[in-house]
């Protein structure tokens, strides 16, 4: 099998964008072919166009985005798919992109993720999003993810112990990191005891699936991320030295949540972190800086758990003791995560490695992770039931 690296990287400011679905994407993949020195036309070198998105033909009324993102781009005649699976959109399409260079199908693939959600109200794309769930044991009955996930924040914090303001230090903690990204949607710092303590914390931060408040959560964001993999042993035609992608793993759990043996495990997280591990050959413990999927505060500390950054139900005290702010022993989502940077559900993935390359690039400026050497990305579907996890590293000369 071949080893693949990545050699460009591409994103969009995540907030509101006020032009087409292709034109936004084509920001993000203009933005990552400039950076691997790719020039489009006759002869561009890009065999595989693969574009993650979740709601184009629902949201956007447009399918065949890929086709027409290859033709916008001048990039004919190469191979072109959509690749759709929920929030986990975007780290599909990079697997498939790593297959397809790994198996000797072709040497370069742009990986283009991206969602254009603010055009419906934030009602309908909570809708959109449920649409995931199974749709006659969940979906009729008006469940959707910020419902499960409040009841499993509440699991969680009976049986280990995790209060409201822990929630609230993942937030702030997030945000902080976010204001150190200029691509991030949300660029403020919430203070801790208003939004906790203060008599008017419920004004502030207002339930939005009770224990959740408002800043538990993430936004409703339009944004697109981009990246250039190619085969490592043609990695030297590109402007940019490769970061390998060193481990990919895959796992799903049961569709119906309530069928879950134990409703507070994560076990397609535990599995695909085991998978990306046992590829890459390594061990929690060598992960320097990780992107965890954090739509809901509770996510990030249940994550890092099960993929073994910290014991079961100790994921809170390692949040109070700084352990996963940049400096700490393991800083999670330099990037602000969907917390703060925000979810374009087709782009988070693809936007998670393009923090991780940033980082072992040595390219995050104020929120850069010092030595920072391999990486772990966990992109999470419906409520951890399909979930991919990729390890990339620096190659040491």
């Amino acid at each position: 099998m071949r080893k693949v690296g990545i050699v460009g990287v591409g994103h969009t400011k995540f907030g509101r964008w006020d032009t087409s679905l292709l034109e936004m994407l084509g920001a993000a993949a203009v933005e990552a072919l400039d950076d691997a020195g790719i020039k489009t036309g006759s002869g561009h070198g890009v065999d595989q166009v693969l574009v993650a998105t979740m709601g184009a033909g629902m949201l956007n009324r447009q399918t065949g985005v890929a086709s027409a993102l290859v033709d916008s781009l001048n990039l004919l005649p190469a191979m072109a798919e959509t690749v759709e699976n929920g929030p986990a959109s975007g780290a599909s399409a990079v697997k498939l992109a790593f297959m397809a260079i790994a198996s000797g199908m072709c040497d370069v693939a742009l990986v283009v993720g991206g969602e254009m959600m603010r055009v419906v109200s934030g009602w309908e794309a909570t809708d959109f999003v449920a649409t995931m769930l199974h749709p006659e044991a969940e979906y009729k009955y008006g469940l959707t993810l910020p419902s499960f996930a409040g009841m499993f924040t509440r699991l969680y914090m009976d049986k280990y112990g995790v209060t409201a303001k822990d929630l609230a230090m993942v937030a702030v903690k997030n945000h902080e990191h976010a204001m150190h990204n200029p691509v991030a949607h949300i660029q403020l710092v919430p203070n801790l005891y208003a939004i906790t303590e203060d008599e008017d914390a419920g004004v502030i931060n207002p339930y939005v699936a009770e224990p959740l408040r408002l800043y538990d959560v993430c936004p409703v964001s339009d944004g697109a991320a981009a990246l250039v993999l190619c085969a490592m042993d043609v990695a030297d035609r590109f402007a940019k030295k490769p970061v390998r992608i060193a481990g990919i793993g895959q796992a799903t759990d049961t569709h119906v949540i309530a069928e879950r043996e134990v409703p507070t495990d994560l076990l397609a997280v535990r599995r695909a972190a085991e998978k990306a591990y046992r590829m890459a050959g390594l061990k929690p413990e060598d992960i320097d800086v990780a992107e965890l999927h954090d739509a809901f505060s509770i996510l990030e500390i249940a994550i890092s758990e099960e993929v073994g950054f910290f014991p079961k139900g100790e994921g809170h005290l390692a949040v109070r003791r700084g352990d996963t702010k940049v400096g700490g022993r393991i800083p999670i989502n330099t990037s602000g995560g969907l917390k703060a940077k925000g979810h374009p559900v087709g782009a988070t993935g693809v936007s998670q490695i393009v923090e991780l390359v940033r980082q072992l690039r040595g390219e995050a400026g104020e929120r850069q992770v010092e030595g920072a050497r391999n990486g772990l990305a966990v992109n999470f579907g419906g409520f951890g039931n399909n979930v991919v996890a990729t390890i990339v590293t620096r190659e040491v000369e």
